[in-house]
């Protein structure tokens, strides 16, 4: 059989395509060791064009050291699939709504360019996630959102939902496998119901039921999607202690430039009532928007020290082209972005640490890796790291954690 080497950029939702294409091969069998490939599938990430620029350098690394065809998916595909699959660079290009077709993709003895459907629906059922103990599930596809610096629901398409019922067949599967966890993905996860008369929490309603099903994880939602009928499910022992709620800044005046939906202050109600139901709370944040003043910057600062946030995933404004953004003046030096980047990073850290501090309770922890021998590490339901100390294999296992120590990065404890 030949050998098919998967490299997945970006996002939770690219995992879980590459793993629809893995469970979808029936002539190829997968290596992780790209090497021996016959064939190197890049799972392509083009939300800034330094994504765009990862993808063509790991491609550039594979032209010098392997014979391997190369083919192309992903969002990348939309944006840079034509000029790499003309300049010679890759033998095949697709689109996301191909991915059960691999086989014959991968087969192909002629280049091509199929860049597939951006209105699919996803119908695949995985039965299995490779080397993971908890299980990713796209529930939607696309966005309808049309923030001004980003790329995505041109090349994912409008949001759309997946069919509830294969949702959770795929869910009851996998708890059969041995899955506990599932974290709930897409391009706009929130927006799950759009075209099925369903919502974010009827569906997780029905999830809980599954026997098997320990902790739902959602990811990144946007402040309006957490709905009135959102609020009932807080209180659910199998809803993760954490939220991850998109902001992208906290100055009102740049969201307005970012063409964002949200409001600041009513972000911070939202927070704020969260946080008083014991909730850890995550946000994305971009720093060096164009527009972004200094005077802009010191009221960002003043609005994100006010609210009760625990984990960020905060990056630099990288142009994207063919965005509103991208032409957009004043431009912010990057010197000055990766400045303010650090800044938020130091305050969202200190929150951190003292929100462990104050929630020093007892911790329910998947063990998901192994950092060296005897030493593993894990995510409570408040999504923040524990390393174990144990002699015993705890590979894939659920340990309820009473006592363990509170460091800068991580709680630490020892069985």
């Amino acid at each position: 059989m030949k050998k098919v080497y998967f490299k997945t950029f970006g996002c939770r939702t690219n995992l879980y395509d590459s793993q629809v294409m893995i469970s979808a091969l029936k002539e190829y069998e997968v290596t992780k060791n790209e090497d021996e490939a016959d064939a190197i599938v890049i799972n392509s990430c083009t939300v800034t064009n330094g994504a765009d620029s990862h993808v063509r350098t790991y491609i550039s690394h594979i032209e010098k050291t392997s014979n391997a065809k190369i083919f192309l998916t992903g969002c990348g595909a939309h944006t840079k699939g034509e000029s790499l699959l003309s300049s010679g660079r890759v033998h095949g290009v697709f689109g996301q709504s191909e991915k059960l077709k691999i086989d014959s993709l991968l087969s192909a003895e002629n280049p091509y360019y199929n860049p597939g459907d951006l209105n699919h629906i996803d119908n695949a059922i995985v039965d299995d996630f490779v080397g993971k103990s908890r299980a990713f599930i796209k529930v939607q596809e696309g966005c309808d959102f049309r923030c001004s610096y980003c790329i995505i629901p041109f090349v994912r398409g409008d949001a759309r939902s997946m069919n509830e019922d294969k949702i959770l067949e795929q869910i009851s599967r996998l708890a059969l496998n041995g899955f506990g966890e599932f974290i709930l993905t897409g391009t706009n996860v929130g927006s799950y119901g759009k075209g099925n008369n369903s919502s974010m929490a009827k569906l997780m309603k029905r999830i809980s039921q599954i026997r098997g099903v320990r902790r739902i994880r959602l990811g990144s939602v946007e402040p309006i999607q957490i709905t009135d009928e959102f609020k009932e499910i807080l209180d659910e022992p199998w809803l993760e202690k954490h939220l991850h709620i998109a902001l992208q800044h906290t100055s009102p005046k740049m969201l307005k430039i970012m063409n964002r939906r949200n409001v600041y202050k009513q972000d911070r109600e939202l927070f704020e009532f969260l946080s008083d139901k014991g909730f850890a709370i995550g946000t994305d944040f971009i720093t060096g928007h164009p527009g972004e003043t200094q005077e802009i910057w010191n009221e960002a600062i003043e609005n994100l020290n006010n609210l009760p946030l625990t984990h960020l995933h905060a990056f630099t404004y990288s142009k994207r082209d063919g965005t509103p953004s991208a032409i957009m003046k004043p431009e912010i030096n990057g010197k000055i972005a990766k400045e303010r980047l650090h800044e938020i990073e130091a305050i969202i850290e200190q929150k951190n640490y003292d929100f462990r501090q104050k929630h020093n309770v007892n911790l329910e922890v998947l063990i998901e890796s192994q950092r060296e021998e005897g030493l593993y590490q894990g995510f409570d339901q408040f999504f923040n790291k524990l390393l174990l100390k144990s002699d015993e294999d705890m590979l894939g296992n659920w340990i309820d954690i009473e006592k363990y120590e509170i460091k800068k990065g991580n709680n630490y404890a020892e069985l």
